[in-house]
């Protein structure tokens, strides 16, 4: 395989990583929001239960998808394949 084609592989998998890590973040970010400051979304969601339970997901599949793929980040930089696969 050519040396060009393994370096845009490398940054390509960076990116989609990076946006997976953006993403997480920003669901991680919304579930602290609707967590601390319920108030806002009792009008979208009518019983509370389902508002609180809902943010607590939001925040760990954020924290998740946000540790995932800083992972993944640091595993195509440095070509560590452990870290890619995990």
């Amino acid at each position: 395989v050519p040396m060009g084609v393994l370096i845009c592989m490398k940054y390509l998998m960076f990116i989609f990583n990076m946006l997976v890590f953006a993403g997480g973040t920003c669901l991680a970010g919304v579930g602290v929001w609707v967590a601390v400051d319920p108030s806002g979304f009792q009008d979208i969601v009518a019983a509370r239960a389902v508002l609180s339970a809902g943010a607590w997901l939001l925040l760990a599949v954020g924290i998740a998808l946000a540790l995932l793929g800083f992972l993944g980040c640091c595993g195509a930089l440095r070509r560590s394949r452990p870290l890619l696969l995990l």
